[in-house]
This record gives C-alpha cells, sequence and structure tokens, in this order.
C-alpha cells in the first residue's frame, strides 16, 4: 500500500489505516486505525470504515454505509446508497456484546442495492445481486438475484450483472454474451459460450 490517495479535507483517516494507490475518500469519511482498503476504490460521502473491515481493490461504496468490524468486501463489490450491515445478532444497549461480532463476506463483484440490509454472520456470493431495500437474512449463492424482505432468490444474473434468461439449463447474457448452465436449482456456472 503506498499513500497515492485521495482524500477530501472533511474526512478522517486514522493512523494505522491502511489505504490503496489511487483510492477516493470523499467528504464526512471516517477510516479507523487498522482498516485496510485496497486501491482504486469509491468511498461517498459519509462512509464510516472499521478498524476489523476489508475493503479489495476497486470497491465502490456509495453515501452514507458503514462497513463495521468484520465486515469483509473482496475486490470489485458495490455497495449502493445508504445499505446496511450490521455486525451483532441480538444487539442492546446495555449489554456490549464488542465479543460477538460476526463476520459478513461479500464475495467478489457482488452488488447490494440501495437502502438493502446484511444481517451479520452471512456470505454473499460473487456476482450475486442483492436488490434495493432487500434484507439478506441468510448465505446468498454465487450469481443470484435476492429481492424482498426477508430477502429471497428470484432468478440469477450474469457477472456484468444483467438479468439471465434461462431455456432449460442454459442462458446467454443478452448485454455481454456470456453463457452459463444451471448445475443444479443452487447453483450456476460460467461456460465458454
Amino acid at each position: 500500500m503506498t499513500s497515492d490517495y485521495f482524500v477530501h479535507p472533511s474526512s478522517y483517516v486514522d493512523d494505522g489505516a491502511l489505504v490503496g494507490s489511487g483510492t477516493k475518500i470523499w467528504h464526512f469519511c471516517h477510516v479507523m486505525p487498522g482498516a485496510r482498503i485496497g486501491e482504486r476504490c469509491v468511498l461517498g460521502q459519509n462512509v464510516n470504515v472499521g478498524s476489523r473491515a476489508v475493503l479489495g481493490n476497486n470497491v465502490k461504496v456509495q453515501n452514507n454505509v458503514s462497513i463495521y468490524d468484520d465486515v469483509i468486501l473482496e475486490d470489485d463489490v458495490f455497495c449502493g446508497p445508504s445499505m446496511v450491515f450490521t455486525n451483532v445478532l441480538t444487539p442492546r444497549s446495555h449489554v456490549n456484546r464488542k465479543n460477538e461480532y460476526a463476520r459478513t463476506l461479500v464475495r467478489r463483484g457482488a452488488s447490494l442495492g440501495a437502502n438493502c440490509t446484511v444481517v451479520c454472520g452471512h456470505e454473499i456470493g460473487r456476482y450475486a445481486f442483492v436488490g434495493a431495500g432487500a434484507v439478506v437474512t441468510r448465505d446468498v449463492p454465487e450469481y443470484a438475484l435476492v429481492v424482498g424482505n426477508p430477502a429471497r432468490q428470484i432468478g440469477w444474473v450474469c457477472n456484468c450483472g444483467v438479468r439471465l434468461a434461462f431455456q432449460g439449463a442454459a442462458a446467454k447474457c443478452p448485454r455481454c454474451g456470456k453463457g452459463y448452465r444451471q448445475v443444479d436449482e443452487k447453483k450456476i456456472e460460467e461456460t465458454n459460450g
């Protein structure tokens, strides 16, 4: 990691935080000591990054998102405006549960829509798409499209983000042309076309 990154004057990056080259940290953000942020990331206005949070490369975090301790975002993750991560399953103001933070893992290329909530302790699979306002209460498979409260899978998406229409066990993305085959009801995989 280098110091070749941008921080708006209204934001704070505490000593001990690691920020990668080409990253942009915009207005009113706070990056805590120990946080790790990769290269070419963008943190929009009013983003908080906890001390044990990890962001891979090319992560885009829109306005008003808090990335708490033990949240891990792999490369190319998108966090929509005002989406929410939680960190404790049974919070109480009068009970200290900092030793009960549950790890949340968002795999490469996943998108988390505006105002969605990801309850801690779950994994969002590679290239999954969580719709705006959805509430994730369990793991989300790779390439799955989930919506609603609680979030339910309603389809599959290409790694470019377009919804796939399967004909039998095969689908081809109408935007990028990438092919997919359905392995079973909970898994699809890319094909050569």
